[in-house]
């Protein structure tokens, strides 16, 4: 059955009702079969089971695991610190579990926005009778009575109607009210038919009868519920990267644990002491910090995007946006102001269109057409604005202001604006009786008239008048402009208000402007090598007129595909108009925003969508990241979103890219800086078991590094701000690695070599100068001993507090960078120099980590060999700047 063709009566019967509505018996019958008419929630995960997965993914898997080996290896040999690692690891797998399980209760909060776009009662005829009962309990079938202000409860054909019109914003995102009746169409989709209402959207004006014909899920509101909770999320580059990152740590610290202890055996340790051995390499490469210094990364930048206007509900979708290689843009309100205004005028005393709008004011009819022929509402604001409506109509009354004769003049009759018929029309009542004043498309107001009005007089409308009023039109519409006619006549008394003999008045052009920081932030995309798509439902003229004047469009013939190709295309043919440089989508529906969002996912994009709507929502969800508009954007599009933006301003959006592109680096900065110092950690190990040396950096003193001195910078590394070149390169390749060769190379073979030989030296310094021969064993209690592994540990902290300001940038130099910049990462020096010394000077540091004070002439070697190690790096980096092909290879480390 097509509802939209059926007549009312057959309507009526295929639904086995009457124009007197069901009887409670049927009524009851059908709701027990149809369920209650509301949003139904698609079932997910158990609560409990959502908690548990934010401490079971792999990375915390592995984090478990090194716990257990960290109380296991306390429980074997007591006093080694390594107990109080464990504690320490499995507070940071806590920690981060919590503060990411808020963020599984998004889809509840979308699905109630969208509960509570339905109306709670509804007014019905049940056996005759008017009642007023709860939407819930509407079944198809129900004759409802419908008046301006209502809601729609439920998708319904319209049996009989009087002026109705209706706000389907939220269904299809378009601002201007829809004329509905009850007169049968021969073909239509719902959200066109002129004969259907549809649930979640709204009567402006008007009253209706009409039928239910889908409840709940059923209707078009409940297919677009049902697709904003059931389309997946994509997980974001940066969790694929962790996830990747964790897999190799893993293979990582389990096959060197296992080699050493292969090593351990092979010379003869005993097992217990060769298992402590492997436990403790194995914890000592596990980047206990990671997961919290992504936390912190990602929130620092949330807090910066905050302050550019960009509210971030997702965390990982601040790094997502740095990855983005194509934002789908709406263009009402986020690239131009959504604030139209008049901008030509053409009447029969010009011979073209003029910019001059005073030359208008002598048009008393036009103004006057202008100021009264509208759908607008009284509405004293905070914004001081005075009239609420669709932002067209508000522009062309300004435009009109008073013009003489509209003192005392009211509005009396209206026939409403819609699609079809491209025009609206008022009856107003002035001084000298009834006067009919229509507007709308300009060939179709033509077309209605005879006459045309030149001063304060009428003359016939001739053939070259027609040509004359075309050709303005056509030179408006290639400026972008979106051009109304106007026209009149008089009425009788009583007399049928027909659309027929009018005069026509003139042409206005509107023009909605770009924001003036559009054009900037399209050009620091194109780049940043980031591509934007305009979709929007607007006409193509004014879209590419648009295009052009933000430099989204540059050459002379882009490809611009309308919302009925758009519909037509196959998958593949998508695809492959999606390879256009330059492409605009323009008359599209929500549903098409998705076809387009899943075509450049298709092709490989990091995608970024924007929307407003409850229909943009399903778009919003499928994009890597959703968009959606903190003013003119509802609820449901908010909830569905990762991103909202605070001003609706694209602008905004280019600066969030920045501040997530310094994400990406801000972690590898954190990478190489942890990782550098676990080769220091590791080589005493060596030298102890292949040496045969004493061992020259206890487990408690690794502990000492990994959470206590490294932990605040490399946090602080993890916060650093963007540079000034993160948008002069293209987003980086999604094959691009967070944990690089380069990034490994640098950190392992380089900067940690450099540490652990600077470790070494200042080890076996200090005990040459103690009078220790080689091959000489040392009680864990010798002062010497004491004071050599203490000089180990601290050449290790100042070698990386040099470290931090190496690690700020792989290639540019560090005196490029403020240190004042960052004012955390001095906060996190000034803590890793006050912790080395307390270990060093006080008694319960000395206690606590096995160490002895140290004389300042040790103090000044470690110094010496810290900045030899700045300088090695310093000298590596300009080599690699005079080798650097492109300041966008993704080899950079």
């Amino acid at each position: 059955m097509d509802i939209v063709n059926l007549p009312i009566a057959d309507v009526l019967t295929s639904l086995k009702t009457s124009e007197r509505g069901l009887d409670d018996g049927e009524a009851g019958r059908r709701l027990r079969e149809f369920g209650p008419n509301r949003i139904e929630e698609v079932r997910g995960r158990p609560l409990w089971l959502r908690f548990l997965r934010e401490f079971t993914h792999f990375f915390a898997f592995i984090l478990w695991v090194a716990a257990g080996l960290a109380f296991l290896a306390e429980w074997r040999n007591p006093g080694e610190g390594m107990g109080t690692l464990g504690a320490a690891i499995l507070a940071v797998i806590v920690v981060n579990g919590a503060f990411s399980f808020w963020q599984e209760y998004r889809a509840e909060r979308a699905l109630a926005a969208l509960r509570q776009l339905l109306p709670r009662k509804s007014k019905v005829l049940r056996e005759g009778d008017l009642r007023e009962i709860a939407a819930e309990l509407l079944v198809p079938g129900d004759v409802l009575l419908l008046q301006e202000g209502d809601n729609i409860p439920a998708d319904c054909r319209i049996i009989e109607s009087s002026r109705l019109r209706v706000n389907l914003s939220t269904l299809t995102g378009e601002s201007l009210a829809k004329a509905r009746s009850a007169d049968g169409i021969a073909d239509g989709r719902a959200l066109e038919a002129r004969n259907l209402l549809l649930a979640g959207t709204s009567v402006i004006s008007g009253e209706c009868r009409a039928v239910a014909y889908a409840t709940g899920m059923r209707t078009e509101f409940g297919r677009i519920a049902h697709l904003t909770q059931t389309v997946g999320e994509a997980g974001s580059p940066l969790q694929r990267e962790i996830a990747r990152l964790s897999r190799l740590v893993a293979v990582f610290a389990s096959v060197l644990g296992l080699v050493f202890f292969a090593v351990g055996t092979a010379i003869g340790l005993p097992f217990w002491d060769n298992a402590m051995f492997a436990i403790g390499i194995i914890v000592a490469n596990v980047p206990e910090g990671l997961l919290p210094t992504v936390t912190l990364s990602l929130a620092m930048a949330t807090q910066r995007m905050a302050k550019r206007n960009a509210l971030v509900r997702h965390l990982p979708s601040v790094e997502t946006l740095g990855s983005a290689t194509v934002i789908c843009s709406d263009k009402t309100g986020t690239l131009t102001q959504n604030r139209m205004a008049a901008a030509q005028v053409f009447t029969a005393r010009m011979a073209a269109p003029t910019r001059d709008l005073a030359e208008a004011a002598g048009e008393r009819q036009l103004r006057l057409n202008a100021r009264l022929c509208h759908n607008l509402k009284r509405s004293r604001n905070s914004n001081g604005q005075d009239w609420l409506g669709d932002p067209m109509e508000v522009a062309l009354v300004r435009f009109a202001g008073e013009p003489p004769g509209f003192e005392g003049a009211r509005v009396v009759d209206e026939i409403p604006f819609d699609s079809e018929r491209r025009r609206m029309s008022v009856v107003v009542r002035h001084a000298g009786g009834l006067r009919l004043y229509c507007k709308g498309a300009p060939e179709v107001v033509l077309r209605l008239c005879d006459r045309i009005e030149e001063g304060d007089a009428a003359r016939p409308l001739g053939e070259a008048d027609r040509g004359r009023a075309t050709r303005a039109q056509l030179a408006m519409a290639e400026e972008g402009l979106r051009v109304l006619g106007f026209a009149w006549k008089d009425l009788a008394e009583g007399e049928d208000p027909q659309e027929a003999g009018l005069c026509l008045s003139g042409l206005v052009g509107l023009h909605d402007p770009p924001r003036p920081e559009v054009p900037e932030a399209i050009a620091r995309c194109r780049t940043a090598g980031i591509q934007v798509i305009m979709v929007t439902g607007d006409h193509p003229h004014t879209a590419l007129a648009i295009a052009r004047d933000i430099g989204l469009v540059q050459s002379p013939s882009p490809v611009v595909v309308q919302g009925d190709s758009l519909r037509r295309m196959t998958p593949a043919q998508l695809q492959i108009a999606l390879a256009a440089p330059e492409i605009l989508f323009t008359r599209v529906s929500a549903e098409q925003k998705m076809l387009v969002v899943e075509g450049l996912k298709a092709k490989g994009h990091v995608v970024a969508a924007t929307g407003d709507g409850v229909n943009d929502a399903p778009a919003l969800r499928t994009a890597h990241i959703g968009i959606a508009m903190g003013i003119a954007g509802t609820d449901v599009a908010k909830e569905a979103s990762d991103m909202i933006l605070l001003d609706d301003n694209f602008a905004s959006i280019v600066n969030a890219i920045e501040e997530g592109r310094a994400v990406f680096e801000n972690i590898r900065k954190f990478l190489t800086y942890i990782l550098t110092s676990n080769v220091p950690e590791l080589v005493p190990y060596l030298a102890y078991v292949l040496l045969r040396i004493p061992l020259p950096l206890t487990i408690i003193q690794i502990l000492a590094v990994d959470l206590g001195t490294d932990m605040l910078p490399a946090l602080a590394l993890g916060a650093e701000r963007p540079h000034a070149g993160v948008m002069g390169r293209p987003p980086r390749q999604a094959r691009e690695r967070l944990l690089a060769w380069p990034l490994l190379a640098r950190s392992y073979l380089w900067l940690g070599m450099l540490q652990a030989a600077a470790a070494l030296a200042a080890y076996f310094a200090v005990l040459q100068e103690g009078g220790w021969a080689w091959g000489e064993a040392l009680a864990k209690s010798d002062p010497l001993y004491l004071a050599a592994t203490t000089a180990c540990l601290a050449a290790i902290v100042v070698a990386q507090v040099v470290n931090a300001f190496l690690c700020r940038h792989p290639e540019e130099p560090a005196t490029r960078f403020r240190p004042a910049d960052n004012p955390l990462l001095l906060a996190g020096i000034a803590f890793e120099l006050a912790l080395i010394l307390a270990i060093v000077y006080t008694p319960a540091g000395n206690a606590a980590f096995g160490t002895r004070p140290l004389d300042a002439g040790t103090w000044l070697a470690m110094i010496a060999l810290a900045l030899g190690i700045g300088l090695l790096e310093e000298l590596r980096k300009f080599v690699a700047r005079s080798l650097r092909v492109s300041p966008g290879d993704g080899s950079r480390a």
